[in-house]
């Protein structure tokens, strides 16, 4: 699956309509994240399963302030709506892939009871 360009428009609705999201927080003048763009692009392709989506905190700095982002590179892990974790500053490949594997197994359990509680 092709990586998102993630935006005021879009990111709401792509947040509650796929299950798992993984969003890359980079502006165009940060070479850390620049070279991180093709680890995010190949996790994208071999877990096709997730929407990944890109966050340029340069046009869309709201989005960033929302998430409290204050350094970049930034990920930021969704599942059913709730952020499980965050990460800040360089990574390289085997550390995303296995902060990928961990938002896999990460059990819901929690978060869906949290949820059904705060709706009664």
């Amino acid at each position: 699956m092709a990586v998102l360009t993630l935006n005021k428009a879009n990111f709401k609705s792509t947040i509650e309509n796929n299950p798992f999201v993984i969003v890359d927080f980079w502006a165009p003048w940060c070479d850390p994240c620049v070279a991180f763009t093709p680890t995010f692009e190949a996790a994208a392709e071999k877990n096709p399963d997730i929407v990944f989506g890109m966050v340029n905190t340069e046009t869309d700095p709201e989005i960033s302030e929302y998430f409290e982002v204050n350094q970049i590179p930034g990920i930021l892990v969704i599942r059913e709506q709730a952020g499980i974790h965050a990460q800040v500053g360089e990574i390289g490949a085997p550390a995303f892939d296995e902060i990928i594997k961990w938002a896999r197994e990460f059990d819901m359990t929690p978060v869906r009871e949290y949820y059904a509680a705060n709706q009664k």
